[in-house]
């Protein structure tokens, strides 16, 4: 196909249909945010998550060959750039259900979709799925052999079922709305011992109700503020034989393939945050004199700020559409694209969140405006999702290693 930029008319009417839903819906949240406890902020959301469910977001985000209604990354990125905006709690919950089901979505036969995916696909209730990969003590060395610790979540073949038992920290929504677990958990562990980890790692699903899901605390973020990130144990979580995800012992594999996507969409997260950021700055320097003659924004150092806040927002988020697009075809150059979606994102917004409040000074330090959350939010960037220091740049330098590797791969492929 050739470069064009420009949106379809199905992609924008999904823009503006975003757009008009964060502003009435997802905006009238943010009061949760400031509830005394992570559980209580969370359970606060459930009507407007609820209202995401009705409106089709979900299934906007599940690919049409599954039942859904999504053709492509690139539009989710268009999607969820309007949610985070306005909300990222709320959107961070919504995704987290989306990466929860990727294991199933990619990995899963079309008997296991079937069955799973119903209640996900309906425009009702309040599902929720989560992917269950990061463990207390880190997991940026998942494959570790001993005397490394890898994952250390333990399934075991006892008859037709396995048995799990472990601790995970991090999972959005695992622990569900009850505590009780998510509709849907998505657990890697490790299901044969004596083997290398990349044969002996598996993705198991669990449904819930399942017992043994125990809730050790939620984590009191410092950003998402609304998002429920829980450290848990599952103990002695029964599962039938056939709920593993792809194949036995190709968990790293599936894993690896559900957190591409997954990169590119946090570098949206960060463009989204940039934006917000950006809307606020500008309206205050056109309409700010802070005791001077003239309106701030006059003032070359302001103006001069604002125009490098707006280059990054603009450089990132068609970085981030054209690692979505390689994701999408499945391009050679994807997985680099993803990974520099993600990093560059990630890292150029802290940057820009920090430079904007300089702009606006001391009142941006005030939670009675915006700037302070959104920079709150955009610090988790860098560090979830695959850490930029401890997962992504390695990825990246595993990339460039590569004896075949082209640089300009990314940029030069050919319509097929």
């Amino acid at each position: 196909m050739a470069i064009d930029f420009r949106l379809t008319a199905h992609q924008r009417e999904l823009q503006l249909q975003s757009r008009n839903f964060a502003r009435q819906v997802l905006s009238e949240t943010a009061k949760a945010e400031i509830l005394a406890t992570p559980e209580e902020r969370f359970a606060a959301t459930k009507p407007a998550y609820e209202a995401m469910i009705a409106a089709g977001f979900l299934r906007k985000c599940i690919p049409v060959s599954a039942g859904g209604e999504n053709t492509s990354l690139v539009e989710t990125a268009i999607m969820v750039e309007e949610l985070y905006a306005v909300n990222a709690s709320l959107t961070l919950t919504l995704m987290g259900t989306v990466l929860g089901l990727l294991p199933l979505l990619i990995g899963g036969t079309k008997e296991q979709r079937s069955r799973l995916l119903v209640p996900f696909l309906k425009q009702a209730g309040a599902p929720l799925a989560s992917f269950c990969a990061t463990e207390p003590g880190g997991s940026a060395n998942p494959a570790s052999a001993p005397p490394g610790e890898g994952v250390r979540t333990t399934a075991r073949l006892l008859g037709d079922r396995w048995t799990i038992d472990g601790r995970k920290s991090w999972v959005s929504s695992a622990t569900g709305w009850d505590r009780k677990g998510a509709d849907l958990l998505s657990v890697l562990c490790r299901t044969a011992p004596d083997v290398p980890p990349e044969r002996g790692i598996s993705v198991l699903v669990v449904e819930r109700p399942t017992p043994g899901i125990v809730l050790e605390r939620a984590i009191d973020s410092v950003g998402h503020r609304a998002h429920l990130l829980p450290c848990f144990q599952l103990e002695g979580v029964s599962v039938p034989r056939d709920n593993v995800l792809g194949s036995l012992g190709g968990g790293f594999a599936l894993t690896a393939a559900c957190f591409t996507g997954a990169a590119a969409l946090v570098g949206i997260f960060a463009v989204a945050l940039m934006r917000a950021a950006f809307d606020f700055a500008l309206n205050f320097a056109r309409n700010e004199k802070r005791g001077g003659i003239l309106p701030v924004i006059e003032h070359q150092a302001v103006g001069y700020a604002l125009a490098d806040a707006k280059m990054a927002i603009e450089a990132t988020r068609y970085l981030c559409w054209r690692a979505c697009h390689g994701v999408d075809f499945q391009s050679p150059g994807a997985d680099e694209l993803a990974i520099e979606a993600k990093v560059y994102g990630s890292e150029t917004a802290v940057r820009v969140l920090t430079d904007l409040m300089r702009v606006v000074g001391v009142e941006s330090y005030d939670h009675m405006f915006p700037l302070g959350r959104l920079l709150q939010d955009a610090l988790a960037l860098p560090v979830f999702g695959g850490g930029n220091i401890g997962v992504r740049r390695r990825q990246l330098h595993g990339i460039l290693k590569r004896p075949e590797y082209d640089p300009l791969m990314a940029s030069s492929e050919a319509e097929t």
